[in-house]
C-alpha cells in the first residue's frame, strides 16, 4: 500500500494543538444567535415519486443573513404515523443534495431525511452573498480575507439553519436528529454537531475542512489547493488567512462534541488526508466516538461503511433495530 501520510500508529497518537483563538466561541454564538432569530420563512411542495410508499418535498428556506433561498429533499415513508428520528445529509464540495433514490435504503430503517444543497454549489441553491475581495476560482478563498466574509461562515449557518427547520415540523422527533455527510458534508457535520444543541449523533465520513494547517500543504489533490494557489501569489497574507481558516476548521470545534459519532478514513486519501482526520478525531469531547480505518480506500464512501453507518444510526436513534 502506498503510504501518503503519516503510519496508522502515528495517526492514532495524532494530536496537534488546537490553533483556535481567545473569540472562537463568543464568534460562532454570535452568528448562532443570528441564525436563531433570523425567521425561516420556508415552503414546502410535494414532489411527485414513482412510488407512494415514500413522501418527497421539495423545501426553500431562507439562508442565513443574506435570504438566499436554500434548497433541500425532505424525504419521509408515507406509512409512518409518528414522529421520526430524522437524519440531515450534508454532501461533497462541488455536488449536490442527489436524488431520491440515494436515501431509500434510510427510509427503509424508519429514518427520514433532509438532504441539504450548499449554497452556490451544483445543487439548486444560488449564493447571494457579496464578498468584498477576488478570490481563486471555486469557494474555499471567497471573502477569506476575514472571518465575517468567508463564505463558510453563510454555509455553516446555512446547515445550522437546516436544522433548525427539521425541528419545526411535527413529524419529525426533535429528540432524535443525526447529522452526516461524506468530504465537505462530513465538515459540515462536525460543525453543526458542536454547535447545534439537538443533534444526537454525528456521522462524518473522511471529513472535509479540518486541520487547515496541514490540510492545506500536504493535500495533493482537491479543493484545499485552491488555497495553496491564492497563497502562490499572495504570500504575504498566509498568516491572517490561516487566521481566518482557523475559525473554521473542524479540529477546533471537535472538543465540544459530546454526542456519539462515528468517522471514516482512508489510508491513500490524498483530498482529505488521514493525518487531518485524525486531527478532529482525536482532539473530539466525546468519549461515545469510533473511526472506521480503511487501508486500501482514497477519497470516498464505501458500502460497507454506510452499513456500519446506518447501524449506528438504528442502535442510537431507533427504539430498536
Amino acid at each position: 500500500m502506498p503510504l501518503v501520510d503519516l503510519t496508522l500508529k502515528e495517526l492514532k497518537n495524532y494530536k496537534p494543538p488546537l490553533t483556535r483563538k481567545s473569540d472562537f466561541k463568543k464568534f460562532w454564538e454570535e452568528n448562532v444567535k443570528i441564525a436563531e432569530d433570523q425567521p425561516l420563512n420556508f415552503s414546502e411542495k410535494r414532489v411527485e415519486y414513482f412510488t407512494n410508499r415514500v413522501e418527497v418535498y421539495k423545501i426553500l428556506f431562507e439562508g442565513f443573513i443574506d435570504k438566499t433561498p436554500i434548497t433541500a429533499l425532505f424525504i419521509k415513508d408515507s406509512k409512518s404515523k409518528e414522529a421520526s428520528p430524522t437524519i440531515v445529509f450534508f454532501h461533497g464540495y462541488g455536488s449536490s443534495k442527489g436524488v431520491v433514490t440515494d436515501y431509500l435504503g434510510w427510509i427503509m430503517l424508519g429514518f427520514s431525511i433532509l438532504a441539504v444543497d450548499v449554497r452556490g454549489q451544483a445543487g439548486e441553491a444560488p449564493d447571494h452573498a457579496r464578498y468584498p475581495f477576488g478570490s481563486i476560482t471555486g469557494n474555499m478563498t471567497k471573502g477569506i480575507q476575514d472571518k465575517s466574509t468567508y463564505y463558510y461562515r453563510y454555509v455553516y449557518m446555512d446547515c445550522y439553519r437546516a436544522v433548525k427547520y427539521v425541528l419545526e415540523r411535527k413529524d419529525v422527533d426533535r429528540n432524535r436528529i443525526g447529522v452526516s455527510g461524506m468530504s465537505q458534508g462530513g465538515g459540515l457535520s462536525i460543525a453543526v454537531t458542536a454547535l447545534h444543541p439537538n443533534i444526537s449523533i454525528a456521522m462524518p465520513s473522511v471529513p472535509y475542512l479540518c486541520h487547515f494547517d496541514r490540510a492545506v500543504y500536504v493535500a495533493e489533490a482537491g479543493p484545499y489547493l485552491e488555497i495553496l494557489n491564492y497563497l502562490r501569489t499572495r504570500p504575504e497574507e498566509e498568516e491572517k488567512i490561516m487566521e481566518t481558516l482557523s475559525y473554521f476548521d473542524g479540529m477546533n470545534f471537535a472538543p465540544e462534541i459530546m454526542k456519539p459519532t462515528i468517522f471514516s478514513v482512508g489510508l491513500i486519501d490524498t483530498i482529505c488526508p488521514p493525518s487531518t482526520v485524525f486531527a478532529v478525531y482525536n482532539h473530539l469531547g466525546s468519549k461515545d466516538k469510533a473511526i472506521e480505518v480503511y487501508h486500501g480506500m482514497a477519497h470516498e464512501e464505501i458500502g460497507v461503511h454506510v452499513e456500519k453507518k446506518m447501524k449506528f444510526a438504528s442502535e442510537y436513534l431507533q427504539k430498536r433495530l
